[in-house]
């Protein structure tokens, strides 16, 4: 009627059964030792198959039991007969549990065989996928180069046909510098201009940048103004010249300290 609560679960703690020591007497044979064999998770505890396996056994000791005894030739052959049909009765069981062993592996083949073709399956169609997926990449490049070639010959033409008769033009400076695009503002390099050559044209050189006199010169010829910067206090916000506090700054000082 009591109960007892461990520290540890009983799946924890749990151990295979103990199997106690045992003695057979002499001349007794205990039906427990035909089930020797059978241990913990091999057998015990007994399913259905060990049943028919034990009720088995149970029909075999009683066969053996109700042989007759040899001591007639009746008898003899009497017994003989029944051991043929108990060895024929084993051998169809046996051929039955081979059967089945058989369809049990076959079953077991069949889905090895199954996941084998899925994951093959599979692979296939992900080189499938990558072999489209490079064909479709060299299409979009393709086409891209044709875009590009095609857009590089219609300039080409529409600069054909600008002079389609070869007439040399005379040099129109206005429309040169009207167009931002002409060779006033942007000349070609592959007409033997290079910007890069003349890039020291642009730098600014000045006595007051590149020494330290120019500098002190620079300097002094600055207004005071630039070089002492005056600061004027902020004045404080509600109170007036004569330093009255007004009634909306009083209200603003007494809620942010109540608020604080």
């Amino acid at each position: 009627t009591l109960g007892t609560q461990t520290d540890y679960r009983d799946g924890e703690a749990q151990t295979d059964p103990y199997s106690p020591e045992y003695i057979v007497c002499n001349g007794s044979v205990p039906e427990l030792l035909t089930l020797a064999t059978l241990t913990w998770g091999r057998g015990l505890p007994a399913g259905q198959e060990e049943m028919a396996v034990i009720d088995r056994i149970r029909e075999k000791r009683a066969w053996e039991a109700a042989l007759p005894d040899m001591d007639s030739p009746s008898n003899i052959a009497k017994r003989l007969k029944m051991m043929e049909a108990m060895e024929r009765k084993e051998w169809a069981l046996r051929e039955q549990e081979i059967e089945k062993l058989h369809n049990i592996r076959l079953e077991v083949l069949k889905k090895m065989l199954w996941r084998q073709e899925e994951n093959q399956t599979k692979l296939d169609a992900k080189r499938l996928n990558d072999h489209w997926q490079n064909h479709q990449k060299a299409k979009e490049e393709k086409i891209k180069k044709i875009q590009r070639d095609c857009a590089l010959m219609l300039r080409k033409l529409i600069a054909k046909r600008k002079n389609v008769m070869g007439k040399l033009e005379r040099q129109d400076i206005i429309k040169e510098y009207t167009d931002f695009s002409s060779q006033t503002y942007a000349p070609l390099s592959r007409i033997g201009f290079f910007p890069d050559n003349n890039s020291d044209c642009y730098v600014v050189k000045s006595f007051y940048l590149n020494s330290f006199a120019g500098l002190c010169k620079l300097e002094a010829s600055l207004p005071d103004s630039l070089t002492q910067i005056k600061i004027k206090a902020p004045k404080p916000k509600g109170i007036t010249e004569t330093g009255f506090i007004k009634r909306s700054a009083r209200l603003e000082a007494d809620l942010a300290q109540v608020h604080q």
